[in-house]
Order: structure tokens, then sequence, then C-alpha cells
């Protein structure tokens, strides 16, 4: 799952870079993102690492589940290094021992049981949350810059923290046709599909520090309290002080890394959209 999701980040980071910068609330940016391979792949490695991470909440707790998904971060940082030549100086090696560290803190605090169901006012409180999560992204698409990346990255994870609580009750469907049939499968969907279209439109903000950092947090705060407050996600008892820790040292490891992430990831773009330009100049002289 964090493998899944490291990939997915780093190739649909690198496609909306490369795609022409939307300011409105648009789904037409999802057709077009899906013109670039790129991002098709991304996209299937996240679809990939949703599965995963569905199966997982079955009996897992939220807040182990979505620091873990959170945490394919230190994945994509790796596949910077390896594959876009990205530096790692030593601040991110101690960032990606401190993720490495919280989320098996989390693991070794988080109790395995089955979901409480949510009942009809978590459906209603679910829907609500979509239509007040579209029309904030209505207006947060109008934003520029980092101010844009932080509200519509916070939005994006709001969206997915939504389908991570929709998601938990529902691992529990007894058979295909319940499955099927249960609301919560169409708003796990919905809140999937406006978080993607959120994410895509901060990432073309320029920032991608900003974005990912503030869907990270707003994806994993929510949902860890939702779970523990409504969906019987449980702590060993006394290790409650180690879920906190681990929950703690998951975030600020995703932030810091983020933050060194970001330009390595700009100047990977910048080459790539150089050697096209290089490579016409050099047509056009031959041509003379």
């Amino acid at each position: 799952m964090i493998v899944a999701y490291g990939f997915a980040n780093l190739l649909q980071s690198v496609a909306a870079a490369r795609t022409t910068v939307h300011h409105t609330f648009d789904p037409g940016l999802l057709l077009r993102l899906a013109s670039h391979r790129t991002y098709l792949v991304g996209l299937l490695c996240q679809v990939t690492g949703f599965v995963f991470a569905f199966l997982a909440r079955r009996d897992l707790p939220l807040f182990l589940v979505q620091a873990s998904v959170a945490a394919g971060l230190g994945v994509t940082a790796l596949l910077g290094v390896l594959v876009l030549k990205w530096r790692l100086p030593a601040a991110e090696i101690a960032l990606l021992g401190l993720l490495f560290g919280g989320i098996t803190a989390l693991v070794l605090a988080a109790q395995p049981a089955p979901s409480r169901q949510l009942g009809t006012a978590g459906l209603i409180g679910l829907a609500g949350a979509l239509g007040l999560i579209g029309v904030l992204g209505f207006f947060a698409a109008r934003l520029h810059g980092a101010p844009g990346s932080v509200a519509l990255g916070s939005l994006a994870g709001m969206a997915f923290s939504a389908a991570a609580v929709a998601a938990r009750p529902l691992a529990s469907a007894d058979t295909v046709e319940a499955f099927v049939r249960d609301p919560l499968l169409y708003l796990l969907v919905a809140h999937s599909v406006v978080g993607q279209l959120l994410l895509g439109l901060a990432m073309q903000r320029g920032s991608t520090t900003a974005a990912v950092a503030a869907m990270d947090a707003a994806g994993a705060v929510p949902a860890a309290i939702i779970g523990l407050l409504l969906l019987n996600d449980r702590i060993w008892p006394g290790r409650e002080w180690l879920a906190g820790i681990g929950f703690l040292a998951t975030l600020v490891s995703v932030v810091g890394l983020t933050r060194y992430a970001e330009p390595q990831h700009h100047h990977a773009v910048a080459r790539d959209r150089e050697r096209p330009m290089i490579g016409a100049g050099a047509a056009a002289e031959s041509g003379r």
C-alpha cells in the first residue's frame, strides 16, 4: 500500500505540472490529466494502494491506515533519488528514519477490531460534507500560488478523509450484494473523485510542498478522530502515548519530506520540458 501510494504521488505530481493550469473547479481537468500516460500509470498505482488500504480498514483503525497512506511520500522521496537523481541530504535521511519509527509505533499501538456502523446520521453527515467540500473547492480554485495549494490540498485531504470514514464500515460488508447496495459505496466514490480533482488543482498552483502537506494533514487527522469516536477504532490499553507519538512523528516527517522533495521535483520537470525544446531548436537549425 505504502509503495503504491509512493509511486502515485511522484507520477501524478509530474503530470499535473505538465498540464495547463485551471483556475476554475472544472472536472475537465481530470480528462486533461488522463491524456498523460504518466498520470494514468500514477492513477493505477493509486487505485492499487486504495484497494490495499480498503482491505486494511476492515479491521485496522483509521489512524494507522491513514498515516500509512501519508507515509507513501517517503517512498516518493526514495524513488526521486533512484529515478530522478534527487539528492538525499542528511536531514531527509533523518526524516525517513522518523517516518519509519512513527509507522512502527502506530503498528504496535493499533488494536485490530471490526468497525461500528455509521447509521443514518453518519450517511447524512458524509453527504453534507461532500456538498460543503464541493462549494468550498469552487471558490478555492480561484486562489493562486501557495495559498491556493494549501486551500485546495486541505479540501482534497478532507474529501479523502471522508472517503476513508465511509470505507471503514463498508469494508465489513458480508456479501457482494450488500456491498453494492450500501450508500457508503457511492459516497466513497464521490468523495474520491472530488478529492482527486482538488488534488490535481492543488498541484498546479506551484507548491507541491503546500499541497501534499495540507492534504496529508487534512486527510489523516479528521479520519483518525472520527474513527476513535464513532467507528470502534481501538488502541491497546496502556499504549495511547505510543499511538500519539507515532501519529505525530509520521505527520511531521511527511511535512518535512515534502519540503525537501519539492525543489528537486520542479527541477526534474523543468529538465523534461527543456528536452523537447532543445530538440526542436536543433531541428530548426538543421533546416536553415
